[in-house]
């Protein structure tokens, strides 16, 4: 079983290689949006607009990544009136991640939305019933989804011999977004419960409930318990900066732990069957372990997507099929599920059983 479960063809991918992207940008005050600002500079999409209308932000870009005035309009309707991109990446804040939806799919435009898909189970499910009632496409990116680690350990573990997963544990954050020098106009929001949802619990506890989920073949989870901790109450007050989820499963636990109280930047991920398990300390590194002392390091293959860019390139171009992968919204609708259930079950100190 491939990490994405798709069908790819990767001669019709080259050929399309060719034909860029056409994006156009909604928001900028989420500092991942320069990851679409570096392609648009290598030329590896086609930008035709950007929706924003902080001046602080807009002269930014301008400066550091040339665009032009001409493609820069004060609000989404406006520059959807103008034209029909391939795709409508937002890079706003997460509790108007719906907002952008209810305009894009029912234009049948395709629309990517950074991490998670939303701060509510309510507007998850409203953005999904637009995605299937305009039969487009909604999508949500993770830098995890990239990883060849995770991708060759999922075909791992799906192998006949590695058996029944019986525990994950995945550890996300940082040192916190203050201290490694996040923008402003992305703290505004990030530490605002309302407008990301919660604190380190929202922005990194989703990467293990997304894992989990492919890891589990869109399984939800049987209950989950969580603790929330403010360990830096002066630095961020209104939100926790630390999580500890438990997912139980029929046969699996899973435990994701997420902060913004990292010695140091971590996304790992490790995997335990009955007899073996599989450890990816980053994107670059899976290690098998057959006991404590006995360790063999993987081979890691590059055919992979290496981005959501080629990831959308090809879906558009029909050489792939969004099925339960990382990305897909049957996914996400889960990841968000878990994430209300872990900040009820810190909230009331309860196990909730979903």
């Amino acid at each position: 079983m491939s990490f994405l479960i798709l069908t790819v063809c990767f001669g019709s991918q080259k050929a399309n290689a060719q034909k860029l992207l056409k994006v156009a940008v909604v928001g900028l005050s989420h500092d991942h949006a320069h990851e679409i600002m570096n392609a648009f500079r290598e030329q590896r999409i086609e930008l035709l607009g950007v929706a924003e209308n902080d001046p602080k932000l807009i002269a930014r870009y301008k400066r550091d990544y040339k665009v032009p005035d001409t493609l820069f309009y004060p609000d989404i309707e406006t520059m959807l009136g103008k034209f029909t991109p391939d795709v409508v990446m937002a890079y706003n804040p997460i509790d108007e991640h719906l907002a952008v939806a209810e305009i894009c799919l029912p234009m049948k435009i395709p629309l990517v939305v950074e991490k998670p898909l939303a701060t509510t189970l309510k507007d998850a499910k409203r953005m999904a019933q637009l995605s299937r009632e305009n039969n487009t496409h909604l999508l949500t990116n993770f830098e995890t989804t990239w990883y060849p680690s995770n991708q060759k350990l999922k075909t791992l573990v799906d192998e006949a011999d590695f058996g029944k997963i019986t525990k994950m544990i995945a550890k996300d954050g940082h040192e916190g977004p203050k201290e490694i020098g996040c923008s402003q106009e992305f703290l505004a929001w990030l530490t605002d419960p309302i407008k990301n949802g919660g604190g380190a619990v929202m922005d990194f506890g989703c990467y293990g409930a997304n894992l989990m989920t492919w890891l589990q073949n869109g399984k939800r989870p049987i209950a989950v318990t969580a603790v929330t901790k403010s360990m830096k109450p002066k630095v961020y007050p209104d939100v926790d900066d630390d999580a500890t989820i438990i997912l139980e499963y029929e046969n699996a636990i899973g435990i994701i732990e997420a902060s913004w109280n990292w010695s140091y930047s971590i996304k790992s991920l490790e995997v335990y069957g009955a007899n073996s398990s599989y450890q990816a300390p980053n994107g670059k590194i899976l290690s098998k372990n057959t006991s404590s002392s006995e360790s063999e390091e993987m081979s890691l293959t590059s055919d992979y997507f290496k981005n959501h860019i080629e990831y959308i390139e090809a879906l558009l171009s029909g050489d792939i099929k969004v099925n339960d992968d990382l990305s897909s919204l049957s996914n996400n609708l889960i990841v968000v599920e878990i994430l209300e259930a872990a900040k009820k079950s810190a909230e009331t100190g309860s196990r909730i059983q979903l």
